[in-house]
């Protein structure tokens, strides 16, 4: 879990550009220019990213290099995040990179998340750190990503309505009040789609709501409340590399001979309480129930079913105070403490050609995290800054099976873990435009508890998977000019002990600890304002990733592109041209199965209109031009062959924004 009081959040943007020169605030109690800060992050105002239906987290993580966004477009699989190259293993959601929003958790203490419980319509900011910076946030900060949205400034109304291809639509309700030394925030989404291919369908229905108090006239209470539903999230399954080529539109057969989907429901509640440039303090608490069927029936007894039955609460305090020593150079130094847990009743039964069969599993598993860290900030002289942070993490492992029965032994089992993550860095100021940065630090990643449940020879949680650690060098440039601005950092990771896939039969996978891997790469961003017309963007990565025997690392890309040139050809209307290039992906350690590099094409227009009282948004968004066929998102070391999802052919999506200001 992240140390929410070490982000680094923009409070202001005012430009498209990936790399700004605005002020960011290191534990929303002290100031740095973003030149200053030892680290290679990514700024960007949301609003200039290309218009959508905001239902998959990589549509707001576009263009950023070092970070590569799978879009499945297989609801019941979420996005798959791979930063640098952590995070690479994950066959569902996002492991080794850790998730923010407005500060508050979004992975949980064993390194799990998920982006389907976010409101992609909500943060108008994001932030991408990568390299040593981002191992103060703790376990499984391979790299973070922060979405930042904006307290409610006036009165409004917002009604939001898409449409798209294969029966998709969104309607959204968003509503602000403003008041004395108050604000209030409702919101409301409803989504549905049949998806691109056979059993696919998908509906989710959002709810949040955003309460924002003066205390003083410097404390700030926010309460965040948010409701996410996703009743039906069916799942077509991946496809072999024989069944893509034959047709990527296909769906796997046994996703229909067993009807697999996913329900999902997600509660939580939030509470910060913060005075500006001294201390903040974050309290969550959340629930989350999940239903599953898998594409198996899951009957052996030591099988753990088909179909998962997943109840989980989780709750956690993180709080800082930063203090201002006493000396001629300034010196910050900020201190805090961080606890958080899960709780995880998981039940399995076999899956009776989509019906609930007989119980295969019954525990309970609980992850408790404690930490405490700090980070300084020093700048001896007025054109050198130097950032220092260390963080040590307790975890505890706790699984209690209540499935005994012969032939199925005790699978409980305990394990602490506990590690030192530190970075430091510093940066030098050549001229007013030209920074250089150059930074060291030391990481870890535990396994999920899910990844920790089993052997592969005895019963009884795998106490010999430990976890992963990693050392990092980064050197990087800045160029900061108003109509221009540019990124460039290389890198350097040595990770011992990386988690891996060991055995997969039968629906149950067991993981072990790998030798050494080396992630050696180039990673360079630009924004240019060509002309008041004419806006480029620009994002690209270079990513040597392998085992220390010289195979690749499964699931990563070593080349990217990404480019989107805008023209604003009217005042109110702007048309984009989005070029996306992925290399080759890997998907065994084997490397017997490969997927296929391509380039996509998409075209992205959006207006802006006054009519009467109400501000009219229309946005078209046209992917793939060419209808190229390619690989989504490949499938980790998956047993039975299937390690494709098929990319999106050619979607045309149209939406309509009303906006009215009271």
């Amino acid at each position: 879990m992240l140390v929410s009081s070490y982000f680094l959040a923009i409070t202001t943007l005012a430009s498209a550009s990936v790399v700004a020169d605005e002020v960011i605030v290191v534990s929303e109690s002290t100031s740095l220019r973003a030149q200053e800060t030892t680290a290679a992050i990514s700024n960007f105002d949301l609003a200039h990213q290309p218009a959508g239906l905001r239902i998959d987290a990589a549509e707001l993580l576009q263009g950023f290099a070092g970070v590569q966004a799978d879009s499945r477009a297989n609801y019941a699989q979420d996005t798959r995040i791979t930063m640098r190259g952590f995070g690479a293993r994950s066959a569902f959601g996002v492991r080794g990179v850790v998730l923010q929003l407005d500060g508050i958790p979004l992975t949980m203490p064993d390194g799990q998340a998920q982006t389907s419980s976010i409101f992609l319509d909500e943060p108008n900011n994001v932030q991408v750190i990568r390299g040593p910076l981002a191992n103060i946030y703790g376990n499984s900060a391979g790299g973070v990503i922060q979405w930042w949205s904006q307290r409610p400034f006036t009165n409004q109304l917002q009604l939001n309505a898409a449409v798209g291809d294969h029966a998709t639509q969104r309607q959204l309700v968003h509503a602000d009040w403003v008041g004395e030394g108050q604000a209030l925030r409702v919101m409301g989404a409803r989504f549905r789609t049949d998806g691109p291919r056979a059993h696919n369908r998908a509906e989710r229905d959002q709810l949040a709501a955003r309460w924002y108090y003066n205390v003083t006239d410097t404390v700030e209470l926010t309460v965040r409340l948010d409701d996410n539903n996703a009743p039906l999230l069916q799942d077509p399954g991946s496809l072999t590399p024989d069944a893509w080529q034959a047709d990527p539109t296909q769906t796997f057969a046994g996703a229909t001979r067993f009807n697999t989907r996913k329900s999902i429901h997600h509660q939580q509640v939030s509470v910060s309480l913060a005075e500006a440039q001294r201390w903040r303090i974050n309290v969550w608490r959340g629930w989350r129930d999940m239903e599953q069927y898998l594409p198996f029936p899951g009957t052996d007894i030591q099988s753990s079913g088909a179909v998962v039955q997943l109840q989980r609460q989780f709750h956690g305090v993180d709080a800082s105070y930063r203090t201002r020593w006493s000396t001629t150079s300034p010196i910050h130094t900020t201190v805090g403490i961080h606890h958080a847990s899960q709780d995880d009743r998981r039940w399995g039964y076999s899956n009776q050609f989509g019906e609930l069969g007989e119980l295969r599993r019954d525990e309970l598993g609980q992850v408790t995290q404690q930490a405490a860290y700090l980070l300084t900030d020093w700048q001896p002289i007025p054109h050198l800054t130097f950032l220092m942070g260390a963080r040590h993490s307790h975890i505890d492992f706790t699984v209690n099976d209540y499935f005994i029965v012969p032939g199925n032994p005790d699978d409980s089992g305990q394990q602490q873990q506990h590690a030192w993550s530190w970075n430091i860095g510093a940066t030098y100021a050549f001229t007013p435009h030209w920074h250089a940065f150059i930074a060291n630090g030391v990481g870890f990643e535990t396994a999920t508890l899910t990844e920790m449940a089993y052997n592969n020879e005895q019963s009884g949680l795998n106490t010999d998977l430990g976890p992963a650690t990693n050392r990092q060098w980064e050197v990087g440039l800045r160029w900061q000019q108003a109509t221009l601005q540019s990124q460039w950092s290389m890198f350097h990771i040595e990770t011992v002990n990386e988690i891996v896939v060991d055995r997969s039969i039968d629906g149950r996978t067991t993981y072990t600890n790998a030798g050494l891997t080396r992630r050696r790469g180039v990673e360079w961003e630009l924004g240019w304002q060509l002309t008041p017309q004419w806006h480029w963007r620009m994002a690209a990565t270079w990513l040597s990733a392998d085992y220390d025997h010289g195979n690749r690392l499964p699931g990563v890309a070593e080349q990217q592109l990404y480019s989107q040139l805008d023209w604003a050809y009217r005042p109110a209307q702007q048309l984009s041209l989005i070029t996306e290039y992925r290399g080759d992906v890997v998907a065994h350690d084997d490397q017997s199965v490969v997927a296929p590099s391509h380039t996509l094409w998409h075209l992205n227009w959006q207006g802006d209109y006054e009519w009467a009282q109400w501000r009219i948004h229309p946005w078209l968004r046209w992917h793939n031009l060419t209808d190229a066929k390619y690989v989504g998102s490949v499938v980790v070391n998956q047993s039975n062959g299937r390690a494709f999802e098929p990319g999106v052919g050619r979607e045309i999506q149209v939406g309509l924004q009303f906006r009215r200001r009271y």
